[in-house]
């Protein structure tokens, strides 16, 4: 929505504020180099000269009432910012609402012209928009304005039917203002390109900016954030993610904002650029401007795509110390899952225990089983793949049998170990899978059998010890 603030924001000046009247009166303060008309012969034979208009002495003298030293619109305008001057605008609205009743004051069509405009800029000054834009439409409809004049008003009209988001009539003043303007700046540009943009007319919204930037360029002069801000959407509602990308690299560049910065991220993502992606999200990372779980989340998630699982478990550890990532068992999880990739396993341990007391599902177990194996504690791993097996929902049920037999092994119950390791096999889907749980099963048996016969003469052999 158009609001006042807005459209200033959008076209980066203030209104352009309505022209002052011209007088004859040489001693009025309202005197604006009137001057009588021409009646020399023209320089050359076929050229046509337009015969000035000017103000008469009986308006101009109460025109000045108005606007003069000692005039409430002067008054106004020699008041602080701090100073409330709206009794003084309503004494200028009244004075000018008594010369426009009366006919004889101001008679002629220009004369008319000239109030129209005075009130249309005292009904801005009392921010009221409606009131000066009825006005300020008839200056641009009036017979009597001098073409300048006229030309110059539509503008400042234009962005009133904006702020009131008339947006079709503010267009079609500005099309007509662009059509006989000699010069047309890159506010002008910007202002209509927006407009075209609420009116639905992409393409000539995507036109105009462009022409806006092409000039900026041509002069040397750095585009406005603005007009790349404008062109970044309409590529982007095009579905034009390289020419999106490409204007979002000259934002970041000379308007740096974190905001860019993870656009940016997103579209190296969109086109599958992954090494670029974690380059410009880590970027917003380090300067501490990723602030939700979501983002650093799947700022870990990149550099555990990346293959650089370290970098992902600190960025977890961290977002859970900073209390940004909650510590759920999931997130608990993935943490643990890092850790153990970068093969640090107490730490990959501490994070899969403290997931199982908030989600003790056996997938967790069969992890922590698998760990409490790799670090030699062959109890805790025994009962905890236990505890998996009897939890259920596992990944790789054959892989969590293989662990409890390995941790019986090492436990001397060659019996149990065997056991365990013909539920693995029957647990594995290929044979290949298969394969490894057979071979313990032989190792296992063989040096049962080896042990017992040691027993059997005496010998003092280790026994099982899974208690």
């Amino acid at each position: 929505m158009f609001s006042r603030l807005k459209v200033l924001a959008v076209v980066g000046a203030a209104f352009l504020l309505p022209l002052m009247v011209s007088v004859s009166s040489p001693d009025s303060v309202l005197s604006m180099s009137a001057v009588a008309a021409e009646k020399k012969e023209p320089k050359y034979k076929d050229v046509k000269t337009r015969k000035r208009q000017s103000v008469g002495k009986t308006c101009a003298k109460a025109l000045d009432k108005v606007q003069g030293e000692k005039g409430p619109i002067f008054a106004a305008g020699e008041l602080g910012e701090k100073e409330d001057a709206s009794l003084l605008w309503l004494e200028a609205k009244a004075m000018l609402n008594n010369i426009e009743s009366r006919p004889k004051i101001c008679a002629s069509d220009y004369e008319k012209s000239q109030v129209w405009n005075m009130l249309g800029y005292v009904f801005y000054s009392m921010d009221d928009f409606t009131g000066a834009t009825g006005y300020y439409k008839k200056v641009v409809e009036g017979v009597g304005t001098p073409p300048e004049m006229k030309l110059d008003t539509r503008y400042t009209l234009a962005q009133f039917y904006a702020m009131q988001e008339k947006y079709a009539l503010a267009v079609e003043q500005l099309e007509i203002w662009i059509d006989a303007a000699i010069i047309v700046g890159l506010d002008a540009r910007m202002l209509i390109a927006q407009l075209y943009y609420q009116l639905e007319r992409k393409a000539d919204a995507l036109e105009m900016v462009e022409i806006a930037i092409d000039e900026s360029e041509a002069k040397d002069i750095l585009p406005k954030e603005t007009m790349w801000s404008l062109q970044r959407v309409l590529y982007y509602e095009k579905d034009d993610i390289k020419k999106v990308t490409l204007i979002l690299q000259k934002l970041v560049k000379h308007y740096p904002k974190w905001t860019y910065w993870k656009q940016l991220g997103g579209m190296y993502g969109t086109q599958e650029r992954e090494t670029d992606q974690l380059v410009a999200t880590e970027m917003v990372y380090l300067n501490d401007q990723l602030t939700t779980e979501s983002q650093v989340m799947s700022m870990a998630y990149m550099y555990l795509g990346a293959e650089v699982p370290y970098r992902a478990a600190m960025i977890i550890d961290r977002g859970m110390s900073d209390k940004i990532i909650e510590k759920t068992a999931k997130n608990l999880e993935v943490l643990g899952q890092a850790w153990w990739a970068a093969k640090d396993l107490p730490s990959a341990l501490k994070a899969f225990e403290s997931a199982s007391k908030k989600s003790d599902s056996g997938e967790l177990q069969s992890r922590i089983a698998s760990i409490y194996l790799d670090l030699g504690n062959d109890k805790k791993a025994y009962r905890a793949a236990q505890k998996a097996a009897k939890k259920g929902s596992i990944k790789n049920p054959s892989s969590n049998y293989s662990t409890m037999g390995s941790a019986l092994v090492n436990l001397h119950c060659y019996k149990d170990a065997i056991s365990a390791f013909k539920k693995s096999v029957k647990a594995a889907k290929t044979k290949k899978r298969k394969r490894f749980p057979r071979q313990w099963i032989k190792f296992a048996d063989a040096e049962g059998n080896r042990l017992q016969r040691l027993r059997d003469v005496g010998a003092t052999v280790p026994g099982c010890n899974k208690a």
